[in-house]
Parts: C-alpha cells; sequence; structure tokens
C-alpha cells in the first residue's frame, strides 16, 4: 500500500519545539515534493510549507515563516518540519503530501496526519 507516515507529534508548552517526520511507506518519497499541512480544529486545512524534490526550493505560509524550517534527506527518504517558536494557535493535525511540484495544488499522496498540541 503507497502511504506516508508522519511522527513526531505530540504535547509541547508555548514557546517548545517539534520536529515531524514524513516517510513513505510502499514507494520512494525522493521523486516528489513535499508539503506539509495542518488543520486545527474546526477549521479548514491549510498548507504550512513545502519543499521541491531536491531541496533547492522551499516555501512557507505567513503564519510560520521564521518559526518553521522544512528540509529533507533523500538518502533516509524523510522529510523534516522543524517546529520552533510554537504558539497555542499552532495546534492542530499536521499532514505530509506527496505532489509533483510545490506549484501546483493536486496531491498524489496523503498521509493519516499527526497531532500537534500546544499547551501550557
Amino acid at each position: 500500500q503507497l502511504q506516508l507516515v508522519e511522527s513526531g507529534g505530540g504535547l509541547v508548552q508555548p514557546g517548545g519545539s517539534l520536529r515531524l517526520s514524513c516517510a513513505a511507506s510502499g514507494f520512494t518519497l525522493n521523486y516528489y515534493a513535499i508539503g506539509w499541512f495542518r488543520q486545527a480544529p474546526g477549521k479548514e486545512r491549510e498548507g504550512a510549507s513545502c519543499i521541491s524534490h531536491n531541496g533547492g526550493y522551499t516555501n512557507y505560509a505567513d503564519s510560520v515563516k521564521g518559526r518553521f524550517t522544512i528540509s529533507r534527506d533523500n538518502a533516509k527518504g524523510t522529510v523534516y518540519l522543524q517546529m520552533n517558536s510554537l504558539k497555542p494557535e499552532d495546534t492542530a493535525v499536521y499532514y505530509c503530501a506527496a505532489k509533483s511540484s510545490c506549484d501546483t495544488d493536486g496531491v498524489l499522496y496523503w498521509g493519516k496526519g499527526t497531532l500537534v498540541t500546544v499547551s501550557s
């Protein structure tokens, strides 16, 4: 079965940090752009960040710019989202998704998500 698997979510205090990981099962994600999306309770899913297949291009939503860093290690077949200075409004389920490029809207594969809760 072709799927993405996220890990690294959890409970963290405001101002803290977490690192999320995204790995592929049944295929290699090395040929795909990978986006991180998030969906907060009662809100629509939104894009947070994206990285091109070779890591040469990244983008960030204004809400996370300067606090989140996306990276990838194609030797390990893993994409990371380093989240620093976390705020309560960052609480959401975080999903990774495989895309043909960061400039396209279509998603080829979704993960099932990992919950991040920012609370004191």
